[in-house]
């Protein structure tokens, strides 16, 4: 018998795989991964990285652009690359397996873009490690929508390179 030996609740569990599958970014400025599940049970995985065939950040360096928001606000985002969420949507898609009531992890507030794609996806709850500095958005779509939004942790994230 181990002792002391605490066993991971599901949310945890599948947030430790969906960590995991961000090992395998290729994208410096976020290591994300995402994991998408229905029943206990895993559909897909994804993580940040380039499409399939063309090149990523890790070999040739980001294409970063600079956005300008509505407050006059700036942020720098990494265009190379997709993600997370996107690619396990994507992946789901490719071989034929529907997310339709499942519940996605990953590592921080998905940006409004692959919010949306959660939404259409039918996608019912979404369990994040962290927040998201633009993630406001996100959380009045998932609001209206009628999609439960779950924190382990109320902090923002912040990126190591900007």
């Amino acid at each position: 018998m181990i002792q002391n030996r605490q066993r991971p609740d599901w949310d945890e569990y599948f947030m430790e795989i969906a960590n995991a599958a961000a090992k395998r970014a290729t994208c410096d400025r976020g290591y994300s991964g995402c994991v998408i599940t229905r029943e206990k049970q895993i559909l897909v995985t994804g993580y940040v990285g380039s499409p399939a065939g063309l090149p990523h950040c890790d070999e040739i360096g980001h294409k970063i652009k600079t956005v300008t928001h509505e407050d006059g606000h700036q942020s720098q985002h990494c265009q190379r690359t997709a993600h997370a969420e996107a690619n396990a949507i994507c992946q789901a898609a490719k071989i034929g397996t529907s997310v339709n009531k499942g519940t996605l992890y990953c590592k921080m507030t998905p940006c409004a873009a692959c919010a949306k794609m959660i939404i259409n996806s039918g996608i019912v709850r979404v369990v994040c490690d962290k927040r998201y500095h633009e993630g406001q958005e996100t959380e009045e779509l998932f609001k209206t929508a009628n999609i439960e939004l779950k924190y382990f942790d109320g902090k923002l994230e912040h990126y190591d390179k900007q």
